[in-house]
């Protein structure tokens, strides 16, 4: 069994103006394309065939098998990213989050203001996270393709600070790029239900 490359949940020029058609034919379709050819191509005949994505980035990390790992971790990030955005995004959230985030933040500009703190703070290549761990809520930044699920965090929501996210729109402008992301493209509710299941795996 190989892995597909998922299609986006929503068509590709649905985050206009603040991510374009032309990013997500970049993004989506070469670069996450890329990942999850590279992975097939690195997996197959080997013990990783036949796991899930989740399972072969664990085992790949724990093996240090750094090609399989840096391709199913991004592969896996970037699905996640898609559904961290949706069209009408942004506003805030409701709800059980709404209350977690209040407890470990302030408020939600608290929030806005560790969030985008750990998307700019992140040298070169890598990630923000909103994670759930034992504790609560956490904020934390990954480089390249590392993952939360390596540190047995739980994902909550993410944002890509590797500049073929955002350089086409944004150019070298991340701070516009992630203040576009909170106000406008930010799924509320694919963060609450990621909250809510980990709530109840906690």
């Amino acid at each position: 069994m190989s892995f597909s490359l998922p299609a986006l949940p929503y068509p590709a020029d649905a985050l206009e103006p603040h991510v374009s058609a032309e990013t997500f034919g970049f993004h989506h379709g070469k670069h996450h394309k890329a990942y999850v050819d590279k992975l097939n191509a690195a997996i197959a005949g080997s013990g990783y065939e036949g796991r899930s994505l989740e399972d072969v980035i664990l085992a790949s990390h724990d093996a240090g098998d750094t090609a399989v790992f840096n391709n199913a971790a991004q592969a896996w990030n970037h699905t996640f990213l898609w559904h961290s955005m949706a069209p009408g995004g942004g506003g805030a959230p409701t709800g059980a989050l709404a209350d977690a985030i209040n407890d470990r933040f302030g408020d939600l500009a608290g929030f806005r203001e560790a969030f985008k703190a750990a998307a700019m703070g992140q040298f070169g290549s890598g990630w923000a996270w909103l994670v759930r761990t034992g504790d609560g809520l956490e904020i934390v930044s990954t480089g390249n393709a590392d993952s939360p699920l390596t540190s047995g965090l739980a994902p909550i929501l993410t944002l890509d600070v590797w500049e073929h996210a955002y350089y086409l729109d944004y150019q070298n402008k991340r701070d516009a790029y992630i203040d576009s992301f909170l106000d406008h493209l930010v799924n509320w509710e694919f963060a609450a239900s990621n909250y809510e299941a980990a709530r109840i795996a906690a």
